[in-house]
């Protein structure tokens, strides 16, 4: 009986409900996996954390979550973005799931719906992409159109390298705040 509420507890997390540390302790790893995949989709990353519970902390779990986020590899970093719809968009290149969407429209809540904003960031995105070849990602929880739009006119004047360092932090940071949303103490 018990394994049946956990098993309903965090199947409803899709609906944004989170869980508590315990019970990501102890939940099934296929029902981890699907937490965790909504947070980033990186499967290594997902594997590795489930195989170290039981973590002590929420603040043990989230700072090795952070420690393997370093490990992430350029193509495992490209497939992730996948996920994410350009700032400003509501669509990703992949269908994201109910949680995933949940998380998008909270981290672009403070992104005007005008249109000149809109297409400052259409423009913007689209030289961005043309330049770097992907998707400009940035952790817009807390950012108002204007600092994402300074930002991403700052960002196109990076070289290659500086922009794939910077996209990694950025899918780490945006990582690690879902997790910290997902799983309480």
């Amino acid at each position: 009986m018990a394994l049946l509420l956990l098993k309903l507890y965090i199947t409803t997390t899709s609906l944004g409900i989170t869980v508590f540390l315990a019970e990501f302790n102890q939940a099934p790893p296929d029902q981890l996996k699907t937490l965790l995949n909504n947070c980033v989709h990186i499967p290594v990353w997902a594997e590795k954390i489930i195989s170290e519970r039981p973590y002590s902390s929420t603040s043990v779990l989230l700072g090795y979550a952070e420690q393997l986020s370093h490990t992430w590899s350029w193509q495992e970093i490209q497939a992730a973005l996948a996920t994410h719809p350009k700032i400003g968009e509501r669509q990703a290149k992949k269908q994201l799931n109910a949680k995933e969407q949940n998380f998008s429209a909270q981290e672009q809540a403070g992104i005007s719906l005008d249109e000149q904003t809109q297409q400052a960031l259409l423009q913007g995105n689209i030289e961005y992409e043309q330049k770097f070849g992907f998707i400009f990602l940035i952790k817009a929880a807390g950012l108002s159109s204007d600092e994402i739009l300074k930002k991403l006119h700052q960002r196109l004047q990076n070289n290659l390298a500086i922009e794939k360092t910077i996209v990694h932090e950025q899918l780490a940071a945006i990582a690690l705040l879902r997790l910290s949303q997902e799983v309480q103490a």
